[in-house]
């Protein structure tokens, strides 16, 4: 089994394109073995949480680190189970980059989620600058030092890793076959010895960055990719061919 994250960005979602979205996805034929998740902006959790298909999943595209409070803006765990939605996409490199969420700070929502009963999809990513320097190893072993930090073993088993390269993400550009193997291997193997043996089996580890309907079948072939998280491809009908990769 695999996650599909399908992302609808705030620039691009409003109630009718999510809606379409939806419905298109409760329409098409999708592969029985894949586990759907769709993540739009806020504003429409409860939407699409009505519109979607049960077997869809729906998540958050971010969470707070503290229970209900006098945190204006924020939104919390509990608020998203009240509202049923199961799942929060924590650590996207637009929040690392734009917003400047650090490490320890994302670890800390990650926590927060679990805890709180809602799965995780915890986004870590070098950038290109990083990637020149062969740092990327570095980078992402740091990225999930922090959040082994927060969590016991046992709550590993409600974050699915999704490995980002930044400069993949919106450009066009995507990490090859090879590239993205390597890191999703070295991914695995620190949750082996990070975590546990157990985690190193089970924790599904998932590809984003510019992943698209023409790429998506030679790179669910990788041994380590369990599938996608996926940006603006999901915008589109071709979703489902990505949803279907391994069909």
């Amino acid at each position: 089994m695999y996650v599909i994250s399908n992302r609808a960005a705030p620039r691009n979602g409003v109630a009718d394109s999510i809606t379409s979205i939806v419905k298109n996805l409760n329409a098409a034929q999708l592969d029985s073995s894949a586990e759907v998740v769709i993540s739009p902006p806020a504003l429409y959790l409860t939407l699409t949480r009505q519109l979607a298909d049960p077997k869809i999943g729906v998540a958050a595209q971010n969470v707070f680190d503290k229970p209900n409070g006098a945190f204006t803006g924020e939104i919390s765990v509990e608020q998203l189970r009240d509202t049923k939605i199961d799942w929060a996409v924590i650590g996207h490199s637009e929040r690392r980059v734009i917003l400047k969420e650090t490490d320890e700070f994302i670890a800390r929502k990650v926590r927060a989620a679990v805890e709180g009963g809602v799965s995780v999809i915890f986004c870590i990513g070098e950038t290109l600058e990083e990637r020149e320097a062969n740092k990327t190893i570095e980078v992402v072993t740091r990225q999930l030092n922090a959040a082994a930090k927060e969590l016991s073993k046992e709550q590993w088993a409600k974050v699915v890793i999704a490995y980002e390269p930044v400069w993949a993400i919106g450009t066009g550009k995507v990490a090859t076959t090879e590239q993205a193997q390597e890191v999703h291997a070295a991914i695995r193997k620190w949750l082996g010895e990070a975590i546990s043996a157990d985690a190193q089996d089970s924790v599904r580890v998932i590809y984003g960055g510019s992943v698209s309907e023409k790429n998506c079948r030679e790179l669910a072939k990788q041994p380590d990719v369990d599938g996608f998280l996926v940006g603006g491809a999901s915008l589109k009908p071709a979703f489902v061919d990505i949803v279907n990769a391994r069909i």
